[in-house]
Order: structure tokens, then C-alpha cells, then sequence
């Protein structure tokens, strides 16, 4: 299994800081958060990495080159031209990249969640690693009824930025600007999402103040 990781966006909140640098290559503890993600698919057995760049993209591969100083194969999926194209048009764009299940992460999440190229979607589209709802997104996402994602439920917990796919989640779209939220709550609908809660360290650092939390 491939993994991909989401790079290519603007960084809009972390502004001015990603004015000058891709939210992925701000430093936590030492090292840019997309370098904490390569160790850990490295540990876990990953060897291929995707990772899509628009905005200063050049700045990306310039930091992590081909990816052996981690004992990867990074593969660059190009959005410079057209801008970045969201979660789901960016993963559409990278399809010939991948295969046919993959696991994507979000580049601006701190986490430790053991990811795992082995892991198995059977019947399901996508597998979605939920979170308990932060500060800052208290309402949540999804819903978790065992084991499954729903769209309704008592209670509704955070997507993580980490989740399996099928390429069929996908099919029939064309690159494009896309979010990825409407694509799984349509696939949930029709039960085809199954899910976890993760309770493990996890923080999205969206924004300057989050990151100076982080790093504190």
C-alpha cells in the first residue's frame, strides 16, 4: 500500500507564517511536521509516499528530495499550475500514483496514530480515523455506530485528516477542485465507511496559535 500526504494547500489561518513556507514544513520539535509523517510510514513499513505541492511547492522537494534519507520513495503529485485543487481533487490528481486502496494523510496534523500498509477496506470505500472533538471543532464530524461512520448520531467526533481508501471512491471524477467531505458522507449514507475513535495524541495545527502550543 501507498501512502499520500496532503500538502498543496494555502495555509489561509496560518497566515503569515505560510506566507513564506508550506504549513507541512513548519517545525515541531526539531523537525517540519511532514518529516515527523515520513519517519513514521518509514517505521510502519511504508516505502512509496506521494505528496501533492501548489503553493510554494518548489519548497517541498527542495527540503525532502527523493526521500531515501528516510528509506522512502517520495513521488511529487504537481498542482503548481492549476492551484492547489483541495483533498479530493488532489488525491484525484495523484490516482495514477496510486493503487488500488491507499492511506492519505493530512500534512498540518500532529499525531502518533500507528498507520499500517496492510491494513484490509473489505466492502468498504474508506476507513476514517476519528478523533475526540477539539476546542475549536466541538461539534465534530461523523458519527461512529459500531463501527461503522455515519452521517447522524448522538454523538459526532472529528476526522482525523487520516483515512483508507478504495480508488472507487473516486471514480468518475475528473482533477479539479473538490473537498472530500461530501464524497464520504455520500459513501456513509449508503454504509459503505467504516471507522475507529482514536484517543491517542493527535492536534491539528491549523493556525499560528495552535502551533506556538504545540511547540511549547
Amino acid at each position: 500500500m501507498k501512502a499520500m500526504i496532503l500538502s498543496a494547500g494555502r495555509g489561509e489561518r496560518m497566515r503569515p507564517l505560510s506566507d513564506t513556507l508550506p504549513k507541512p514544513l513548519l517545525e515541531v520539535r526539531g523537525k517540519p511536521l511532514i518529516v515527523h509523517h515520513l519517519e513514521r510510514l518509514a517505521h510502519n513499513g511504508f516505502t512509496e509516499v506521494i505528496i501533492n505541492i501548489a503553493h510554494l511547492g518548489h519548497m517541498i522537494p527542495d527540503t525532502l528530495g527523493s526521500g531515501a534519507e528516510w528509506g522512502l520513495h517520495i513521488t511529487y503529485s504537481d498542482e503548481q499550475s492549476t492551484g492547489a485543487l483541495e483533498s479530493a481533487g488532489g488525491i484525484v490528481n495523484a490516482l495514477p500514483l496510486l493503487g488500488e486502496t491507499f492511506v492519505v494523510i493530512n500534512g498540518d496534523i500532529w499525531c502518533d496514530y500507528e498507520v499500517t500498509p496492510h491494513y484490509q477496506l473489505k466492502q468498504y470505500l474508506a476507513h476514517l480515523i476519528l478523533v475526540p472533538n477539539p476546542p475549536q471543532h466541538l461539534e465534530g464530524d461523523f458519527a461512529l455506530v459500531n463501527g461503522h461512520v455515519t452521517n447522524q448520531g448522538t454523538q459526532q467526533w472529528t476526522f482525523s485528516g487520516i483515512g483508507y481508501y478504495r480508488r472507487e471512491l473516486f471514480k468518475n471524477l475528473t482533477p479539479a477542485p473538490l473537498p472530500l467531505a461530501p464524497l464520504l458522507r455520500e459513501a456513509a449514507a449508503n454504509r459503505r465507511v467504516s471507522g475507529m475513535l482514536y484517543e491517542g495524541v493527535w492536534h491539528d495545527v491549523g493556525t499560528p496559535a495552535r502551533l506556538k502550543a504545540l511547540r511549547s
